[in-house]
């Protein structure tokens, strides 16, 4: 599978020490990695189909990476889709309003009618990119009644997962300048760790203190490293197949 790694917090941090652990891990997840962060208030986005740990590309942008107050990062096991730059991970595109969204996606897409419907419109050919391009959609079928508030964006987040991730592995985390969303809904596949301003989230723990479980089959979303809204826990949490473990193990001998 997949990994995914965020931040959000009241101050910049530097997050230089957990991203080397964490995309130490593509030496397992090999097939492309991706980052998001912010410079001078805009949005950079950064990702290669090539093994982290040997990209000359990213060592330059964790040695000159300022302190952040929101990311996204994400190395990728290709379970659907080719190896190439456009099925890595993060996804960003805009709505009808403008807001810009951004999406890293840890899992795989079973069901679910967007998973043909895009087919012939998306870029690359994963379903993680269908899935971004289904729910930029769903958002913008909203904005036709007019501009959201922050509640309301966070509403058709939470219910678009909760409508999809029956039969589907959705862990995500989700950025929209303003919220940073995180869900999960395989147990032991997300935990978090607080710092004296912030939170980071990670597939797995990148050292020996103090992460925990995130919740699961719920929608959580943050500002500021605050938890500003919390979703109605859903039933759709993934229960694996032995195919699916079956893949799973092989990943991770």
């Amino acid at each position: 599978m997949c990994e995914l790694f965020g931040i959000t917090s009241s101050k910049p941090i530097n997050p230089t020490e957990f991203l080397k652990v964490f995309y130490s891990h593509s030496v397992r997840h090999p097939h492309g990695w991706g980052i998001m962060y912010e410079e001078n208030g805009k949005r950079i986005l950064f990702k290669e189909p090539v093994r982290a740990y040997d990209s000359t590309s990213l060592q330059s942008i964790l040695e000159t990476l300022p302190p952040q107050k929101n990311m996204l990062a994400h190395i990728r096991f290709a379970t659907v889709g080719k190896v190439r730059t456009e099925n890595c991970h993060p996804f960003t595109g805009t709505d009808h309003s403008g807001r810009e969204w951004t999406l890293a996606h840890n899992g795989t897409v079973f069901t679910g009618k967007f998973n043909y419907q895009y087919y012939k419109k998306q870029i690359g050919d994963t379903d993680s990119e269908r899935l971004f391009m289904a729910f930029l959609d769903d958002m913008n079928e909203h904005l036709r009644k007019g501009v959201l508030s922050e509640r309301e964006r966070f509403e058709v987040v939470s219910d678009f997962v909760a409508r999809n991730a029956p039969r589907n592995k959705l862990n995500l985390i989700i950025y929209d300048g303003d919220l940073l969303y995180v869900h999960k809904n395989l147990q032991n596949t997300l935990y978090y760790k607080k710092t004296s301003s912030g939170i980071v989230f990670s597939t797995q723990p990148l050292d020996e203190i103090d992460w925990i479980p995130f919740p699961v089959a719920q929608v959580i979303a943050y500002h500021d490293g605050k938890e500003m809204y919390r979703g109605t826990r859903h039933k759709g949490v993934f229960i694996p197949t032995l195919e699916y473990i079956s893949t799973t193990d092989a990943m991770n001998i």
